[in-house]
């Protein structure tokens, strides 16, 4: 793939790739700008469970960049948008980050779903229990993502993914994952800006969530070494091109 001659849309992923925490990371602030500046349709996208919308912007203005809120794209909103057109009463088992997302719903009485994100210290056996109970009499569960792991501060830390996974278990049941990768998150990013699948670049860090799932849903891709990125996982990248971070990738695009 020439990215200059097809490229006409970015979505970026956040942490890995923009940042590392409250820290960006270096080179992006000035990557994402020049995108701005050739007058690339932009969206970042992230799947993180633990901050609402309105606090990630805030976060990514303290670091340096330059983004309006409707830029973000967030799996909890993708998720919000479902329960409502859906009229469902979720059982919410999220992280307190996301409680004035979901403020209508924390004190559902007679909840016939769940939704699950990354709950942190919420994950404990009442609630985790609870949600059992509810998918075993039928309730679907719907969850903000699946990823096993994020990067934060220089470490890597348990992410939602093991514990959809436990619930699918215990419960025989099969998670509707409206995050990353999901395709029809991806396709909902890519009408939220005007964009085609064909035309648009998606440059992540997370091998499965951002690049894979990308490539499943029609999209170039780039893996960046940064954040999540583990060695060898560029042998896994098939058809998606590679670099250092998110300024070489921009470098090779304009």
């Amino acid at each position: 793939m020439n990215p200059r001659t097809t490229v006409q849309a970015v979505l970026l992923d956040i942490s890995g790739v923009l940042c590392d925490g409250d820290q960006p990371i270096p080179g992006a602030v000035l990557a994402v700008r020049r995108l701005q500046d050739k007058g690339y349709p932009l969206r970042l996208l992230t799947n993180t469970s633990r901050q609402s919308r309105s606090a990630i912007h805030r976060q990514l203005t303290a670091m340096g960049f330059d983004v309006q809120p409707e830029q973000l794209f967030t799996a909890p909103r993708a998720v919000r948008r479902h329960i409502e057109e859906a009229g469902l009463r979720p059982f919410c088992l999220i992280h307190p980050g996301l409680d004035e997302e979901f403020a209508e719903w924390l004190d559902t009485a007679e909840p016939d779903s769940v939704v699950l994100g990354d709950a942190e210290m919420r994950f404990d056996y009442e609630r985790l229990n609870r949600a059992f109970q509810l998918l075993i009499e039928g309730a679907p569960l719907i969850c903000m993502g699946d990823n096993r792991y994020f990067r934060d501060q220089g470490a890597l830390h348990l992410d939602a993914g093991p514990f959809v996974r436990a619930l699918e278990y215990a419960a025989g049941t099969t998670a509707l994952v409206l995050g990353k990768p999901s395709a029809a998150f991806f396709s909902s990013a890519l009408d939220d800006m005007g964009a085609s699948a064909g035309n648009t670049l998606m440059i992540g860090d997370d091998l499965v969530a951002d690049i894979l799932g990308a490539q499943a849903a029609g999209l170039h891709a780039c893996l960046v070494r940064t954040g999540k990125y583990r060695p060898g996982d560029e042998t896994r990248a098939a058809e998606a091109w590679v670099a250092a971070d998110l300024a070489e990738a921009v470098a090779r695009l304009c």
